[in-house]
């Protein structure tokens, strides 16, 4: 019998053709391009339309008047909001989830800052450790944080022995926890997972790593975490494990669309605009071809949209 996964990536393989050979028209579309985007390939829209209320689960603002954290070993380029709005003006998109980046590690006053100036449409993910006081993370939950990040890839800010403790005090405030870790920590982690009072929300399609990920036990596991609902996975960084490449990214594109296959409701969706893993390799990626492979991933327009809107809505209590 056929793995229904092996099928499901076949099907991707031979939409992505399609969409490879056309790719080079995408500019000569019925809208005129747009003005180039800070750390975005290209300036043409993509085809796919996104509805209402469209969140962007997963991107960065970077801002050189902030020091670094100590510690620090990934510094991008300046990512200002105002860079982010041209990326939602090309994409559609106008709710959005500003992730903390370890480069600033506990110090969270750009990602207030920049939450602010989103009038209510943003929310963000902070980093914090132990030392947090309860009042601290009052200020952080006005300020519309709704969850802590865990970057277990070292050196880092924060371990997995604090991941326990601090998801206990977060759970109480309807929080989350989101955690980037190679494929390998997550296995062995594995109980940490399954024991948490909160969500746990992996970054980057759990780093599944390639080839055959639908088969490995990494995907099986975080699978078997979001069918149980005490998880949810972004289908972000397409580029951070493929082996394929671009401009089809068609091996990360089939683990994408396995797990929303296995769970569209707890998946989500995010640009990890500035790109700050590709900065270096000087591979800016095309946003709008990546959210065209979103739809390939993704074929169902209903799913998509429960992706992009309802999804983020329940967990980052977006109104």
């Amino acid at each position: 019998m056929s793995n229904p996964f092996d099928q499901r990536r076949r099907n991707a393989l031979k939409t992505l053709g399609a969409l490879t050979a056309s790719a080079a028209g995408f500019a000569g579309a019925a809208e005129q391009p747009l003005q180039p985007v800070k750390w975005s390939a290209g300036t043409e829209r993509p085809r796919t339309k996104v509805p209402a209320n469209a969140a962007d689960c997963h991107h960065h603002i970077y801002d050189s008047h902030y020091p670094w954290a100590p510690e620090a070993t990934s510094k991008p380029g300046d990512a200002s909001v105002a860079d982010y709005r041209q990326l939602q003006k090309r994409l559609g998109t106008t709710r959005n989830v500003i992730v903390q980046p370890s480069s600033y590690g506990i110090d969270n006053r750009l990602l207030l800052a920049s939450i602010a100036q989103f009038n209510g449409r943003a929310r963000g993910i902070a980093v914090v450790n132990t030392s947090i006081t309860d009042a601290q993370l009052t200020e952080l939950h006005s300020g519309g944080v709704r969850g802590i990040r865990f970057n277990l890839s070292p050196p880092g800010t924060t371990t997995l022995d604090m991941v326990r403790p601090l998801a206990k005090r977060v759970a109480a405030m309807g929080w989350h926890v989101q955690v980037n870790a190679p494929a390998a920590y997550l296995l062995e982690a594995r109980t940490t997972w399954f024991d948490l009072p909160c969500p746990v929300v992996f970054d980057h399609l759990a780093h599944v790593p390639e080839p055959d990920a639908l088969h490995h036990p990494a995907f099986e596991m975080v699978a078997e975490l979001l069918t149980t609902r005490k998880a949810y996975v972004k289908l972000t960084g397409l580029y951070n494990d493929t082996k394929v490449g671009p401009p089809t990214y068609a091996d990360s594109v089939a683990v994408a669309g396995g797990f929303a296959k296995a769970a569209p409701d707890r998946v989500l969706w995010g640009s990890d605009w500035p790109h700050p893993t590709e900065q270096p390799l000087n591979r800016i990626p095309n946003d709008a071809l990546l959210l065209d492979l979103f739809s390939v991933a993704v074929p169902e327009k209903s799913v998509r949209d429960r992706i992009l809107v309802d999804n983020p809505a329940e967990l980052y209590q977006f109104e």
